[in-house]
């Protein structure tokens, strides 16, 4: 017999659909024609956790820190499979739920350029097609899958990537990309990218982005191109010259795998109210910035804020920085409902 399953979004929206035995909740909504934010849909990035409210459920193998801290009935969707109906609470607003199959769209690289010895902007331009035109549209903070040119023989090989400018019209896609040893994408993109190659893309995708309509300061703790959707939201509130205090704890290992400082510094001037630390953990006496990891430099600043003040949290980066993050917030006793998060996928 199926199961009927709601979903809650945080903005309030309801959204319902049947799911057969031993069908995973993620894979029914997408049958319904819901794409529900994820990403690796095999437990281990936790972009599809949300939380059961009502009802029995079993929950699969998955990674260890793929769940958030601290809430004893969340979830993973992609393995997720119901006993009853159930009530289930998501962690972003109805506009990240998509009433369609992701979009998939062909694009060439525009531009190509060396940040650091491991790390590369890219930038690429959406062909027009009949029902987007040019347009690029997505939320800040959201995502991409990037399937290498049809020459390279990867077949349906995809990688996830955040996008780091803006919603627009020009169909402009801008990319931060870190280089991983005996990567596919990363070899191609080290060794063989030129200007003018063709990509598909899979996206916009994912429900990372900025809690609406809140006025609470927003705190941004990246790691390495975890700064990537950073910029993005941050780039959002300057166009939409939005006035929430801001601060950007931005860490690296080394002072030379620093990137984007530059446009950290021009964002500052659209953004007066934004405060940006630069955090280096293996860092010299002749670094003048913070000596550490982002969470370290995000501990202290949150041990001189109080309950009531708590800001809201977003935080991208590896898993075991983000599970550190959430600790520290746990700590400081921000509430789990003003943490956000965006982990690499493994």
């Amino acid at each position: 017999m199926n199961h009927r399953i709601e979903i809650l979004t945080r903005d309030g929206a309801a959204l319902s659909f049947e799911c057969a035995p031993q069908q995973d909740v993620l894979a029914a909504a997408a049958a319904a024609q819901l794409t529900l934010p994820s990403q690796c849909k095999r437990g281990s990035c936790g972009a599809c956790h949300a939380s059961v409210a009502e009802g029995d459920y079993t929950l699969g193998e998955h990674a260890a820190d793929a769940l958030p801290a601290g809430d004893p009935r969340a979830v993973l969707l992609c393995r997720t499979t119901p006993r009853s109906d159930l009530r289930i609470v998501a962690p972003y607003d109805s506009a990240k739920v998509l009433r369609q199959p992701v979009a998939v769209r062909r694009a060439r690289v525009v531009s190509l350029d060396t940040l650091t010895e491991d790390t590369r902007r890219l930038e690429l331009q959406l062909d027009a097609d009949d029902l987007n035109g040019s347009a690029a549209e997505f939320e800040a903070g959201q995502f991409v899958e990037l399937a290498l040119p049809d020459d390279e023989g990867a077949g349906d090989l995809r990688r996830p990537f955040s996008l780091a400018n803006t919603s627009n019209w020009d169909g402009r896609l801008e990319l931060l990309i870190r280089l991983r040893p005996g990567g596919a994408f990363s070899d191609w993109l080290r060794e063989r990218a030129r200007v003018g190659d063709a990509l598909t893309v899979h996206g916009p995708q994912g429900g990372f982005g900025l809690f609406a309509d809140s006025l609470r300061p927003r705190w941004f703790v990246a790691g390495g191109t975890g700064l990537a959707p950073v910029l993005s939201m941050l780039r959002r509130m300057a166009e939409y010259q939005e006035m929430n205090e801001a601060r950007v704890f931005f860490g690296v290992n080394r002072v030379s795998d620093l990137f984007m400082a530059d446009e950290l510094a021009r964002l500052q001037t659209a953004l007066p109210q934004l405060r940006v630390e630069f955090c280096v953990r293996e860092a010299d006496d002749a670094w003048r910035g913070f000596h550490g990891t982002p969470v370290e430099a995000l501990e202290a600043a949150l041990a001189s804020v109080s309950v009531n003040t708590s800001p809201d949290l977003y935080v991208c980066g590896p898993p075991a920085m983000v599970s550190a993050a959430q600790a520290a917030a746990v700590a400081a006793r921000v509430p789990s409902s003003q943490f956000a998060s965006e982990r690499f996928a493994v």
